[in-house]
């Protein structure tokens, strides 16, 4: 079993930049993939970011040149940096520790970007 444990989300304005900070403890060696998706009000959960423990990353179109995750393999931490945040870009925002059968989800932490 997989703990995951998000934190960092919070109230900013447009233009502003949040920290999201993803932890993941109990059974990780089967892990091979985090990520950060996220789920705003009527919507379906989308992907937003993910990365490999060799570091390869993927994003949405949405966000590239503005998150960049990252992953400190000694600490099982994924991290996501959130820089010019738009409105569009509010949603509660869920880590996910990845195996080959199966996803682990945190809590979900609420990202607001007020105009």
């Amino acid at each position: 079993q997989v703990r995951v444990v998000e934190s960092g989300g919070g109230l900013v304005q447009a233009g502003g930049s949040l920290r999201l900070s993803c932890a993941a403890s109990g059974s990780i060696f089967g892990i091979v993939t985090m990520g950060w998706y996220r789920q705003a009000p009527g919507k379906q959960r989308e992907l937003v970011a993910r990365i490999t423990p060799g570091g390869n990353t993927n994003y949405a179109d949405s966000v590239k040149g503005r998150f960049t995750i990252s992953r400190d393999n000694a600490k099982n931490t994924v991290y996501l940096q959130m820089n010019t945040l738009k409105p569009d870009d509010t949603a509660v925002y869920y880590c996910a520790a990845s195996t080959l059968v199966v996803d682990y989800w945190g809590q979900g932490t609420q990202v607001t970007v007020s105009s």
